[in-house]
């Protein structure tokens, strides 16, 4: 039998450079609601549980919950999410065996090929909440840096990366679009939430391939598609200083240095609409010097991206 792990939970907010403890991030500060009662706020947050969570699961929990998130977009997480929504009081919608999102408001109308779902605030507002989770092989950063990964072929120019990064996930991103279009005509904010499995436009730069930080300049697809259809990495809205903030999700594991990996940003949230502003976001992961928010341990191999967005207009209203 398989000894479980014993999770000892500690929690450190990292506030302009300095790490403050806290017993939880749902402590820290945030838009207060209206006179009403009304969300003037909304936290998300994205997570990829790996494989199930297995023996992890209380720490997932453990981690959505201190994060005080009203909507999660899981990943990897077939026989976990119904156990998470239950443990939390949240409600689950399945998209697939792969993917769930999680919500502590009512569900509306899901997209035709359930990437998203309609979110229902409690003022009778309606966000749609997307999620996805992108093929994982090949791997284009592990195919240009010559790391063996799944037989794939090894490739050296930005042109072959795109040609790579479309074949793996061009399919995927364009099921995704033709969801969000099909909610195009409700006029709603739409909040897009995932694994993409490969880096942003805005991070493999010509500033960052200079720094030898990433071995070329590359103009990845499946971001920039998302840009192109008006949507904004809010990450990148807050800090939009690649080099400065790098933000990396991938991955806790391995050492920066090991030459057998790379550490890049994969994990992102989008959003599009009038009246859907981020007010912070934070990289949650196993210490203060890869993450603003720190879990130990970690219970997985992506660090995860919370952003709260404050609801002005007719959104909140």
């Amino acid at each position: 039998m398989k000894a479980s792990r014993q999770f000892l939970w500690s929690l450190t907010l990292a506030v302009c450079g300095a790490a403050v403890t806290d017993s939880s991030w749902a402590a820290a500060s945030r838009a207060k609601n209206y006179a009403d009662g009304t969300e003037r706020s909304l936290r998300v947050l994205t997570l990829n549980v790996q494989e199930d969570a297995g023996d992890r699961l209380q720490g997932v929990i453990e981690l959505i919950r201190r994060s005080g998130a009203d909507v999660v977009g899981l990943q990897e997480s077939d026989g976990s999410a119904a156990r998470i929504a239950k443990a939390l009081g949240f409600r689950q919608f399945r998209q697939d065996e792969d993917r769930s999102i999680l919500s502590r408001f009512k569900f509306g109308n899901p997209a035709p090929d359930k990437n998203g779902v309609q979110i229902l605030l409690n003022n009778g507002a309606k966000i749609a909440f997307f999620n996805v989770h992108l093929n994982y092989i090949p791997y284009q950063p592990y195919q240009l840096l010559q790391i063996p990964y799944g037989n794939a072929p090894f490739i050296r120019t930005e042109t072959e990366a795109l040609a790579e990064a479309i074949k793996a996930r061009g399919h995927d991103v364009k099921a995704a679009l033709n969801d969000i279009s099909a909610m195009k005509d409700e006029n709603i904010p739409l909040i897009l939430a995932g694994d993409f499995n490969e880096p942003s436009h805005q991070d493999w730069t010509e500033a960052a391939a200079k720094a030898g930080r990433h071995p070329i300049k590359v103009s990845w697809p499946s971001t920039k598609a998302f840009a192109d259809a008006g949507l904004t990495d809010a990450y990148r809205k807050l800090y939009p200083d690649e080099m400065e903030r790098p933000g990396y999700t991938w991955t806790n594991t391995t050492a920066p240095d090991d030459p057998k990996d790379h550490h890049d940003r994969i994990d992102f949230i989008f959003y599009r609409g009038k009246g859907l502003l981020p007010r912070s976001a934070y990289i949650i992961g196993e210490s203060t010097a890869n993450a603003d928010i720190v879990i130990v341990p970690y219970p997985g191999d992506h660090r995860s991206v919370a952003v709260e967005f404050t609801l002005a207009g007719k959104t909140a209203r």
